[in-house]
């Protein structure tokens, strides 16, 4: 897992070079992750682009996130695909922080997972919108240079569509879940940029920066109940319709 410093993001990673389980690492340059890419700079569209060689855009914010942001700078590169796959269900403003203030969600996390709210809500992504989960999954698997997966924070719903794609691969759990923590080293530049926009302060300010922390239990849990409900990542994503794309996931992303 390698850093990459954007002016325009802060939490912005290559997953590259986590362990698999029967020997050998992912592949570099192949899955990005991020948080909001609306303010990315005109370098940074260039190391993306020309550096890096990104293709796909896999945006996971919701409908109402897009219509209040507007257009982002990769919006206008012809070469860049753009992949909407929202992941919480579409009604009001849902955000990856605003989520978790509706009762009747969280209620339904509480049930799902009663050990950690957390990880009830990440697997009510999988039961809840399994159409985009997929499709985000396999906007990965179909992109022809580097693909970057994004929300506004880069933690939950990203979080969720890269732990899936690497445990689908064959990353060993441990790594999932470090990759997922990475965040937290961060999360107080993350949380600033959250604060000046107007569709995500009131959340953000609504609990301390402590809470945003991404907790390893709770990746932990959650990778655990995919095996033991769904018979582990590949085996959902098959169960949902992805097929013969498992195979093309798997060489994307794991080295040669």
């Amino acid at each position: 897992m390698t850093w990459i410093e954007l002016d325009g993001a802060v939490n912005v990673r290559d997953v590259g070079g986590l362990p698999l389980g029967d020997g050998g690492v992912t592949a570099e340059g192949r899955l990005l992750r991020a948080d909001n890419l609306q303010e990315l700079s005109a370098a940074d569209v260039a190391r993306l682009v020309d550096g890096i060689g990104l293709t796909t855009v896999v945006d996971l914010r919701s409908t109402a996130e897009l219509t209040a942001e507007g257009p982002a700078p990769l919006d206008a590169v012809a070469s860049v695909r753009h992949a909407h796959h929202p992941v919480l269900p579409e009604a009001g403003l849902a955000t990856d922080v605003v989520a978790d203030v509706f009762l009747v969600r969280d209620e339904q996390d509480r049930s799902r997972y009663p050990a950690d709210r957390l990880t009830g809500h990440y697997l009510g992504y999988l039961e809840d919108r399994p159409e985009q989960v997929v499709a985000a999954v396999r906007s990965i698997a179909t992109s022809d240079g580097a693909a970057v997966v994004h929300c506004a924070a880069g933690k939950d719903r990203t979080g969720v569509v890269v732990a899936l794609a690497l445990s689908a691969v064959g990353v060993r759990p441990e790594a999932v879940v470090a990759d997922y923590v990475a965040t937290g080293e961060r999360v107080e530049p993350l949380l600033a940029r959250l604060r000046r926009k107007p569709i995500y302060a009131p959340d953000v300010n609504s609990k301390p920066a402590s809470a945003h922390l991404p907790r390893p239990e709770t990746m932990a849990a959650f990778l655990e109940q995919v095996d033991a409900r769904y018979g582990g990542a590949a085996g959902w994503l098959t169960k949902h319709g992805f097929g013969d794309e498992l195979a093309r996931l798997r060489a994307r992303l794991r080295e040669s």
